[in-house]
């Protein structure tokens, strides 16, 4: 029989029974008496119930991905904090620091995307003759890359933005002018990477040309991915 745990903070696995959870290590524990599952949905709220005392949070993997299902915490705590918050929400003083807030992240990011944007024309440091290509390649890459949430390279803080600028340019190349996508890659390990890296020094290798001013044919794959328009929205549901 699982005996009680301690109630300390502390990430746990889902149970079958959904009154219990499991640690990491595979241990069963009841979940503490009086405690109730806050789904989840409300970051703010969330935020609160776990800043206030010790909190049991579910998170479930699948595949890379990790998924929240909830928080326990005391049921008292969890309806005390919700009616603070509902009642702080209904001030029209809450939703003029909400849009300030807002759009001060909007102007933050409208700032970096410029700066990253400038990062990888720098980065592509094409022949004057290839300029507007270089502009073009900058703008998709920093669409693609730089989005909020996107979970790419050139989010991470890590690095500096050069580095994820080279980083997003050649993993755009990667998907957009090989057939990277369609490969069956050997489940070996090293091997993928080893794909990746054979794949970047072709990518580099056709940047070259336009640093260098060389004709490009119509062969070229950068070329052809930025010439050939996207496939209409009916297309896309077939």
């Amino acid at each position: 029989m699982p005996r009680p745990m301690p109630t300390q903070t502390r990430d746990v696995l889902p149970d079958p029974d959904p009154r219990f959870v499991r640690t990491a290590s595979g241990e069963r524990l009841r979940v503490p008496e009086g405690w109730t599952l806050l789904p989840p949905g409300d970051p703010g709220l969330t935020r609160r119930v776990k800043r206030e005392g010790p909190t049991w949070t579910v998170q479930e993997r699948r595949g890379r991905k990790i998924f929240s299902r909830g928080v326990w915490a005391p049921a008292e705590r969890v309806e005390r904090v919700r009616a603070e918050l509902a009642s702080e929400r209904s001030d029209p003083r809450y939703h003029r620091r909400l849009e300030q807030s807002r759009a001060r992240r909007e102007a933050q990011e409208a700032e970096y995307a410029r700066s990253f944007c400038d990062s990888v024309f720098a980065f592509l440091a094409f022949d004057p003759r290839y300029e507007e290509v270089a502009r073009c390649l900058a703008e998709i890459v920093t669409a693609h890359a730089a989005e909020v949430g996107s979970g790419t390279v050139a989010r991470t803080e890590r690095i500096p933005i050069e580095q994820r600028a080279e980083a997003a340019v050649i993993a755009w190349m990667r998907h957009q002018t090989t057939g990277y996508d369609e490969m069956r890659i050997p489940r070996v390990k090293g091997m993928r990477r080893e794909v990746r890296r054979m794949l970047a020094t072709r990518s580099r290798q056709i940047l070259e040309r336009y640093r260098r001013g060389e004709p490009i044919p119509e062969s070229c794959p950068l070329r052809r991915a930025l010439t050939t328009p996207p496939p209409a929205a009916d297309d896309m549901l077939l």
